[in-house]
C-alpha cells in the first residue's frame, strides 16, 4: 500500500506521528506536507496529494489542516477524489464504508493524537461496502 499525505503548518506535529505510525507498519508514504509550523498556504500541499490518488500513484491519501474544511474543499475539486473530513472514528469507517472515500481530511485543531493514529487505521483497513451505495458514489463526480 502506498498513501500520499500532506499538511499545512498546523497539521505538522499530527503528520510526524501519522508518519511514523504507517512507516512502522511497512506502508510507503509519499510525504507532500510541510515539515514546519510556519504559516504555508494549505491547497500547496493538497493538490500533489490528490493528483497522486486520482492519478493512481497513491492507494490513498491523508490531508492535515487546522479545521480540514479547506483541505476537503480543495480535494474535492477533483473529479476522482472523494476526501472526507473526520473528526471521530466511526465517521471515518462511514466514509469507507458508504462513501468508498479515497481521502482523509483531519482537523489537527480538534482532534488528539490517540484518535488521529486510531482514525487513520481505520481509514486503511476499512472496506467499501458497495452494493447500493456503489450506484451513489457513481453520481458524485459532476458533468465536467
Amino acid at each position: 500500500m502506498k498513501i500520499s499525505i500532506g499538511n499545512d503548518h498546523a497539521g505538522t506535529d499530527y503528520k510526524f506521528k501519522i508518519l511514523e505510525h504507517l512507516e512502522s507498519k511497512n506502508i510507503m508514504v509519499n510525504n507532500y506536507g510541510t515539515n514546519s509550523n510556519e504559516s504555508v498556504d494549505y491547497p500547496d500541499f493538497v493538490h500533489p496529494v490528490a493528483q497522486d490518488v486520482e492519478n493512481n500513484n497513491a492507494d490513498l491519501g491523508i490531508l492535515l489542516c487546522g479545521s480540514a474544511n479547506g483541505v476537503a474543499m480543495t480535494a474535492n475539486k477533483y473529479q476522482g477524489i472523494r476526501a472526507g473530513l473526520c473528526w471521530t472514528n466511526e465517521i471515518v469507517e462511514l466514509i469507507r464504508q458508504h462513501n468508498n472515500a479515497n481521502i482523509l481530511c483531519i482537523p489537527a485543531r480538534y482532534t488528539s493524537e490517540d484518535d488521529i493514529i486510531e482514525m487513520v487505521d481505520t481509514f486503511i483497513t476499512t472496506e467499501f461496502e458497495g452494493g447500493r451505495h456503489q450506484r451513489r458514489v457513481d453520481k458524485i463526480p459532476s458533468c465536467n
